[in-house]
């Protein structure tokens, strides 16, 4: 079992950045990943990272602007969230999975981010 709470969400004003922090406790995590969802909407895909060999994967809408990184020591995903714009409003969600593939197994409770104009 896997246990994630995300952090770091928040109001921001267009063109602000945010860090969203996923913290995971149990067993080791082989590949973490953010998605989201706004209201009326799909869930949709962020970001990935994979533990090993590393690599990161990213939705074109947030290429160049959004950064996913890990800690293994502190068992923690990051998300850094600059140029941000309302369409970026959303709940993230951060997402884990145990095996090298396959689907995202563990899901944190979300965290709320608001973009104004």
């Amino acid at each position: 079992q896997v246990q994630l709470v995300e952090s770091g969400g928040g109001l921001v004003q267009a063109g602000g950045s945010l860090r969203l922090s996923c913290a995971a406790s149990g067993r080791s995590v082989h590949a973490f990943a953010w998605f989201r969802q706004a209201p009326g909407k799909e869930r949709e895909f962020v970001a990935a990272i994979v533990q090993s060999p590393i690599n990161t994967d990213y939705a074109d809408s947030v290429k160049g602007r959004f950064t996913i990184s890990r800690d293994n020591a502190k068992k923690t995903v990051y998300l850094q969230m600059n140029a941000l714009t309302p369409e970026d409003t959303a709940v993230y969600y951060c997402a884990a999975r145990i095996a090298i593939i396959g689907e995202y197994e563990y899901w944190g409770q979300g965290t709320q981010v608001t973009v104004s104009s």
